[in-house]
């Protein structure tokens, strides 16, 4: 579970870490003296301007934000209330280092320091200390690598070339080029500490690419300890040696701030291709999947089957009938499926459509991949009770015996 926060600010809850502590008094007692107590201060409040910016740009979505300040990093996640546009995305990473900058400059200005010039730069411990922390960090954040922004921004538009499948790319793209700058730098005498400085958003990237493995062993997840854990709200619940869904682990990292992680682990889902090991995640409130629906990007991507059909069953019990509907049928077009079928046409029947419902319906006989899944539904589905006594549903049900 996510930790209470220290404060709100803008109607913002602010975590501060213990990290984000430790780090301010390493920076003092590196730098020493008047130079190391500035660098700390402006880096605390140039951090937190940083991500306000992110968080009011997430807020002006319709987003809810909240800001965390951690060891090297501060982050703003957001839980957004609707898919949100490639530009609105960028938008949110551009106007974190937007602030960061902006503020820094205008201080300095008004502090007589020209912010191109050295002499002038260095001409006090406050004016240096404002620069680095400011204009200098600010715009390294806008590296084209991720975690950095610059990173998110190029994602976002890679994303345009490869919808739903940017993530991956983006990320060795990012390892390969941070790691060569780590070395490159390693190599110089003079820039040997920045190299090592480098091992930090590498390690993270890391982090970030292996996020999706699962925990434990190849064995499906048992409804009842899924359950107690969806509850809870404690992975520890799940029993030793059984796989959470990846909506329940994706739910885990929303929850402590992370929905870049928890996107990934759901796309990295729909991406593998092995066989399944983990039950669709019935045992969630749909309150916890919603936010996690609205993470996916638009178009909605496909993959496996099995996850797939896990998606489209989450739009259909988060109230989204319409869209339910439409990925499911893309997906059954590619193949057709008993069960999918019978999804369309629950999302069919939950929009009040009779005849496309009971069109389905038929059409998931046809495809006779599960009837018996295919009775079940028709008996215990409460999105068909309104067509129980059509006659095209009473003789469909009626082959189903024979």
């Amino acid at each position: 579970m996510a930790s209470s926060p220290a404060f709100h600010l803008f109607r913002f809850p602010i975590h501060i870490r213990p990290g984000f502590v430790v780090f301010m008094l390493l920076v003092i007692a590196v730098n020493g003296g008047e130079l190391g107590l500035w660098i700390a201060g402006s880096a605390a409040a140039l951090t937190l301007l940083h991500e306000l910016g992110h968080a009011f740009a997430a807020r002006a979505t319709g987003a809810r934000a909240e800001i965390s300040l951690d060891f090297l990093a501060g982050y703003a996640s957001f839980v957004p209330v609707r898919p949100l546009k490639r530009w609105e995305r960028a938008g949110i990473s551009v106007a974190g280092p937007a602030v960061q900058i902006g503020v820094s400059l205008t201080v300095l200005l008004l502090m007589g320091v020209n912010p191109v010039e050295r002499r002038s730069i260095v001409s006090s411990d406050a004016a240096l200390a404002i620069w680095w922390t400011g204009p200098v960090m600010g715009l390294f954040n806008l590296a084209p690598v991720l975690p950095l922004d610059g990173g998110h921004i190029v994602q976002a538009g890679l994303d345009r070339l490869l919808p739903g499948r940017s993530r991956q790319p983006m990320l060795w793209f990012s390892i390969v080029v941070t790691a060569a700058a780590g070395v490159l730098l390693m190599l110089d005498p003079d820039t040997q500490a920045l190299g090592y400085f480098v091992l930090f958003p590498l390690l993270v990237q890391l982090q970030m690419l292996f996020a999706d493995r699962p925990r434990t062993s190849q064995r499906p997840v048992a409804a009842r300890g899924e359950t107690e854990a969806w509850r809870s709200g404690d992975l520890e619940r799940i029993p030793d040696g059984l796989v959470p869904s990846p909506w329940f682990r994706a739910d885990q990292q929303l929850r402590q701030g992370h929905p870049d992680v928890a996107r990934q682990i759901l796309l990295a889902d729909l991406a593998d291709t092995s066989a399944p090991n983990w039950w669709p995640p019935d045992a969630a409130p749909a309150e916890r999947l919603a936010p996690l629906v609205a993470l996916l990007p638009r178009p909605l991507p496909a993959g496996r089957a099995y996850s797939e059909h896990a998606l489209a069953h989450v739009l259909l019990r988060t109230g989204e009938h319409d869209e339910a509907a439409r990925y499911a049928a893309q997906s059954f077009a590619r193949r057709r499926t008993t069960a999918m079928a019978a999804l369309v046409a629950r999302a069919a029947a939950a929009l009040d459509d009779r005849d496309v419902a009971l069109g389905w319906l038929e059409a998931a006989y046809d495809a006779g991949t599960d009837l018996d899944g295919l009775e079940h539904t028709m008996d215990g589905a409460p999105e068909l009770a309104a067509l129980r006594d059509d006659p095209r549903f009473v003789t469909l049900r009626r082959r189903l015996d024979v």
